[in-house]
């Protein structure tokens, strides 16, 4: 079968499309042809050996896919052959066929895409989690977006739209900010002259949950526009630059900020994630929320698709089909 390759941490550049052999079934596994890859973050981190996981070289990156099961293993009971289904795998999504634990697959609705299912688990898992467990997200509360228009923010937007919230989401360029208030935002902004921005539509009494996928010097802006009991929740560092924060704003302004890395929560937490997924494909049937999948693209060129992702270049969800 074909799948991406990377033989040795690098440029992506340096990924390759090639034959591989087949995946082997596990005894409580279940083998997916796969239909949609979604192509996330940090894939691309991953390759270069910039993620905070290092695995051996050489390895598969991919970690949501979306298919149809055609093989299960002799101790799994939870699906059948012809299944539609969704799942998690860590490493080796980027590939026509993948060997997945049973207890990382969901069954999709009948209605909904494998590209939708695909786009559902990494970017709407990680911002469901961000605002529901981490951030404990409150009705009327005001709620910030940064990188809005990436599939986390766009996931971010919607959900917190569901939860009650006023979400003000912040991003680069009008065509940008046009998308993010088409899902939903109640005013999108750019990042000029944040602060006093978040100041005006706050009233002067700051911003009660930040989500920031962004980091580098607007993290330093946008903690100095935290509410009292704020919490400023750190996603990821899509700008390439690590923040330092000034801890006696925390003091100072009595603000919480809060680690998200929704990899940790699917091992460590895994009732907690299964009733997550639940209820999110359970918004996805009742028209709550609908992922924005920019464009799909062969599984063949997952390096030029990852440098899009990683320059920040891509507007929602991007999906590869093998």
């Amino acid at each position: 079968m074909k799948a991406i390759v990377c033989n040795n941490f690098g440029p992506i550049k340096n990924i390759e499309y090639k034959d591989v052999k087949e995946p082997k079934i596990e005894e409580n596994g279940v083998i997916i042809e796969v239909q949609s890859v979604g192509v996330n973050f940090p894939d691309g981190l991953l390759v270069q050996g910039k993620y905070q996981l290092k695995p051996e070289t050489p390895f598969i990156p991919g970690m949501e896919v979306a298919g149809e099961i055609i093989e299960i293993g002799s101790k799994t009971s939870k699906f059948k052959i012809g299944d539609r289904v969704a799942a998690l795998t860590q490493l080796n999504g980027y590939a026509e066929k993948v060997v997945v634990k049973e207890s990382s697959v969901f069954n999709i609705p009948v209605k909904m895409s494998f590209d939708h299912s695909c786009a559902l688990l990494c970017a709407y898992g990680t911002s469901h989690y961000a605002l529901k467990q981490r951030g404990k997200l409150q009705k009327d509360e005001l709620l910030v977006v940064l990188g809005a228009s990436g599939s986390t923010g766009i996931a971010a937007i919607q959900i917190g739209k569901i939860m009650g919230a006023r979400v003000i989401a912040v991003s680069s360029s009008s065509e940008k900010q046009r998308i993010a208030k088409e899902n939903g935002a109640d005013i999108s902004i750019g990042y000029d002259n944040l602060k006093e921005e978040l100041k005006t539509i706050s009233n002067g009494k700051g911003v009660d949950v930040i989500f920031d996928p962004v980091g580098g010097d607007i993290f330093d802006t946008v903690a100095r526009t935290m509410a009292r009991n704020g919490r400023l929740l750190v996603i990821g560092f899509a700008s390439g630059t690590i923040p330092k924060l000034a801890v006696n704003l925390a003091l100072v302004k009595e603000f919480s900020v809060v680690g998200v890395f929704w990899g940790a929560f699917t091992r460590g937490d895994t009732e907690e994630y299964k009733k997550n997924m639940i209820e999110l494909f359970e918004w996805y049937q009742n028209d709550l929320l609908k992922p924005l999948t920019e464009e799909s693209y062969p599984l063949s060129d997952a390096a030029m698709v990852l440098e899009k992702v990683l320059s920040r270049g891509a507007k929602g969800k991007i999906i590869l089909k093998p």
